[in-house]
């Protein structure tokens, strides 16, 4: 198992950018968790590889973007590095939330080579898929600017990164559906062919976490009243056309908050925002994320040896 340094390694960071708000991150124990297992899967007994450099080795690096993003992850980008070695320095460009252009120079780094080197594909793996996380989020959030409409995530993320890409839609300007099975009662069809009807599931769901919110999913308008009559706290409206959308949000006149999933796409999802529904859900945003294309470049630097001669 590769080894963890305990002390803290500076990193400075620079003001607030005015891009995007900064979203709340996940507990540092959290995203130690995410670097360890990470980095568990990558180094294991060790960097063979890295072994070939001097030990007393010090270079400096640079991390570009190739293309045009959402800076996203850089906690993570910092806890590995943090956990090879307490001498690595880390000086950011830019924060999370910055609108960065192709070419730009997000970080410098300097410290230990092996450090370094061990380090490059982890921390980037991080960096990148919060990045192209943020930014398809970012893109559907700009499809509906003017809109009431809200852009919500699902639980369809990568395993293991869930609190992860749950921070970088935030980070994109989306907000959250529930974290996980434990937050929020999602009623759907196999639910309500269990419980019988979509009035019984939820009564049955009251009874059982009272204060939790229930959503249901509906297929048609008759479901839709139903769970009206039932009183859900929120109502998903799944595969309804267009006109259907608009029809239900003048039947149910904002006594519920109204959100649509599936067959949601960034070409129609401003169609979508127009019929006046609170939330548009999108699984894409987590699932089918694109990394954001990076580059590191590591320089050794000279010993103090060979500054000598």
């Amino acid at each position: 198992m590769f080894a963890v340094s305990s002390a803290a390694r500076p990193s400075t960071q620079p003001p607030m950018s005015p891009d995007l708000p900064i979203a709340a991150l996940p507990s540092q124990a959290s995203i130690e968790r995410d670097v360890h297992r990470a980095l568990d899967e990558d180094v294991g007994a060790g960097d063979v590889t890295a072994d070939l450099l001097a030990p007393g080795a010090i270079a400096r690096a640079r991390v570009v973007t190739r293309e045009g993003a959402v800076l996203c992850g850089t906690a993570w980008f910092d806890a590995v590095f943090r956990a090879l070695s307490e001498s690595v320095r880390v000086e950011w460009l830019a924060n999370d939330g910055a609108h960065v252009a192709a070419g730009a120079l997000l970080c410098r780094l300097e410290g230990p080579a092996r450090a370094l080197v061990t380090g490059e594909r982890t921390a980037l793996n991080f960096l990148q898929t919060l990045s192209g996380t943020a930014t398809a989020t970012a893109t559907f959030v700009d499809a509906i600017r003017g809109t009431r409409t809200t852009i919500l995530d699902t639980r369809k993320t990568v395993p293991g990164m869930r609190l992860a890409q749950k921070y970088a839609v935030r980070v994109g300007g989306g907000a959250n559906h529930r974290i996980g099975l434990f937050d929020a009662v999602l009623i759907k069809e196999n639910h309500i062919a269990t419980a019988g009807s979509i009035s019984a599931a939820i009564a049955r769901a009251r009874t059982l976490h009272p204060g939790v919110m229930v959503e249901t999913e509906v297929e048609n308008f008759s479901e839709l009243r139903e769970a009206l009559a039932a009183g859900a706290d929120r109502i998903m409206l799944d595969e309804f056309e267009l006109h259907e959308l608009s029809q239900a949000v003048a039947e149910v006149d904002g006594r519920v908050p109204l959100e649509v999933s599936g067959s949601v796409s960034l070409d129609r999802v401003r169609a979508i925002a127009e019929t006046g529904v609170d939330f548009v859900s999108i699984g894409a945003l987590t699932k089918h994320v694109r990394a954001v294309d990076l580059s590191m470049r590591i320089e050794l630097l000279p010993t103090a040896d060979a500054a000598n001669d």
